[in-house]
């Protein structure tokens, strides 16, 4: 793996969500001073938590900013499980654009991954910056193990999103998705990942070890990632 990788490693959550807040800021603030609008895509779960609410607190020009989720399940806007609805409190308030890549329950899954790959052609490419998580299978975004591993992996450059079955369904959450491709992520202008406790920083290392041959999907996402990578981490 020839990808440049560093690590951030803080005493708690708190720490890590201001930090990462403070990266996520810059961000912004330079695709706004350098195009007049920043588009970025953020993670769904509990991990970001913290981050997003130190980095609603910013002073930014929010109306310039659009918010893609880097992958959501396929159930409607406000059920539970749905990341764009947990985005959307925090965001649209401040007046910021979050789009859903999911707007209702698909029998399909398939073809709600043509809509949202359909949707996301509209918005300014590559992302100014993508945000991901990891969870302690290896799974990135919602590039899962299962029947369409290869696809999210290997598609075409220009697909943005697709659906995806994961196999075995996680139990809690026992839905198919919809997720950002792998070229989508790593033409990002910024990756980063945060993840919290000692299992996933054992994953997350031993994929980084396995490199292109990584059994694990962030393996193989970092070993096709040409960009430096912040990784931040917490217990």
């Amino acid at each position: 793996m020839t990808t440049e990788i560093e690590w951030w490693d803080y005493d708690d959550t708190a720490e890590m969500g201001d930090a990462l807040a403070g990266d996520v800021q810059f961000i912004i603030e330079s695709a706004i001073d350098a195009r007049g609008a920043a588009v970025i895509a953020l993670a769904g779960g509990r991990t970001p938590g913290p981050i997003y609410a130190k980095l609603s607190k910013a002073k930014l020009d929010w109306k310039r900013v659009t918010i893609i989720p880097t992958d959501d399940r396929i159930v409607p806007m406000g059920d539970p499980m749905s990341n764009v609805t947990g985005l959307a409190k925090v965001f649209l308030p401040l007046g910021a654009r979050v789009i859903p890549v999911v707007s209702e329950k698909a029998d399909d899954y398939k073809a709600a991954g043509r809509a949202a790959d359909a949707r996301l052609q509209d918005f300014h490419w590559p992302l100014d910056l993508c945000l991901l998580g990891m969870g302690a299978d290896g799974h990135t975004a919602s590039i899962f193990p299962g029947p369409d591993l290869a696809e999210a992996l290997t598609g075409r450059k220009e697909r943005r999103a697709l659906g995806v079955m994961p196999d075995p369904l996680p139990p809690e959450a026992p839905v198919p998705r919809v997720s950002l491709s792998l070229a989508a992520i790593v033409s990002a202008r910024a990756l980063m990942i945060a993840i919290t406790g000692q299992e996933k920083k054992d994953v997350l290392e031993r994929a980084i070890s396995e490199g292109a041959g990584s059994t694990l999907p962030i393996g193989r996402v970092l070993a096709e990632t040409e960009l430096p990578v912040d990784i931040h981490w917490s217990l």
